[in-house]
Parts: C-alpha cells; structure tokens; sequence
C-alpha cells in the first residue's frame, strides 16, 4: 500500500464518518423541531465529492506525496474539528435550521462567517495538489465553488429569517 493510499483511505473514511454523523446530527435535531433548507442542492454537493474522492483514488493512488502540502492539509483537520467541536450537535453536512435557537458565534465563527466551507474548499485544492494533480485542484475548486454558491446563499437566507432570535454571543 503506498503513502497516498494510506491518505486518500482515511480521507474516503473521515468523510464516511461525517456523513454518519451528520445523520445523527440531522436526526436529534429534526426530533427538537429544526427543518432542512433547500435540500435540492444536497445530491449536486455529495455528487461533487464523490467525483472528487474518486478521481483521487483513480489518478492519484499511486502518486507521490508532497509533504509540505501534506501538513498544509493536516493543519485543515485542525480547523476541521475546532469547527465541529464550535457546532456541536448543530453540525450537519446538511442546511438544516432549529427555529428560536441562537446562531454559533463563538470558535471560528467569530473569524468567519462560514469556516467549514473554508475548510472544505481548502481541502478540495490541497489534497489533489498534495499527490500531483494540480487539473484535479482546478477543476474541483470550480465546481466546489459553484456548489458552494448555491449552498451559501440558501444558507445565509435561512440564517437571515432565523436572526431575529439571535443572542449576541452566538451564531450557526
């Protein structure tokens, strides 16, 4: 098994992870009254992914590693965690929006209004370009970032409705 085998499985396994925790997420919070916005948009985002993932397995499994953009991308799990560990219960791969509660301000949310896409779009450059593929990082950056157009602006306009219930000290 080479190094970029060994990398590209944990990455294909933390996202597999996510998503079960996301449905548990999304479950608990749907169980206390949240609704999902916009899920027209979700199959484009997991199709998006899932395309990324795999033409990583394709061109990349047998690449070498590049290591400064290895640690690069080793720092993004960092904020990945401070990110999920900030939303708690309230983190999602879904838009998924509790009526009356307070948006997360605290963790990096008090740095930037959406610090997991952040992540992720770093994560979409930095681990194609870590193993050589800098048309993967292209080409996956672009339709991440279409992706995320969408999925921001429904977001934003479902956190806009939600603000009036907003605390000071906190934001989702």
């Amino acid at each position: 098994m080479t190094l970029a085998e060994i990398i590209l499985a944990l990455a294909t396994a933390q996202r597999g992870a996510e998503l079960i925790l996301s449905r548990s997420h999304t479950r608990a919070l749907m169980a206390r009254g949240a609704v999902e916005v916009a899920p027209g948009h979700y199959p484009l985002m997991v199709a998006v992914h899932a395309a990324w993932l795999i033409s990583l397995w394709v061109f990349g499994h047998d690449q070498p590693v590049n290591v400064t953009a290895f640690v690069a991308y080793l720092a993004l799990q960092g904020l990945r965690i401070w990110v999920m560990t900030t939303l708690a219960g309230r983190w999602t791969t879904r838009i998924i929006v509790l009526p009356n509660a307070p948006l997360v301000a605290g963790g990096p949310y008090r740095y930037l209004r959406h610090p997991n896409y952040a992540v992720v779009a770093g994560e979409i450059a930095l681990l194609p370009l870590m193993l050589g593929l800098p048309w993967i990082a292209v080409i996956f950056t672009v339709l991440n970032g279409a992706a995320l157009f969408i999925r921001i602006r429904a977001e934003d306009r479902a956190l806009n409705n939600s603000r009036a219930t907003t605390a000071p000290e906190t934001r989702s």
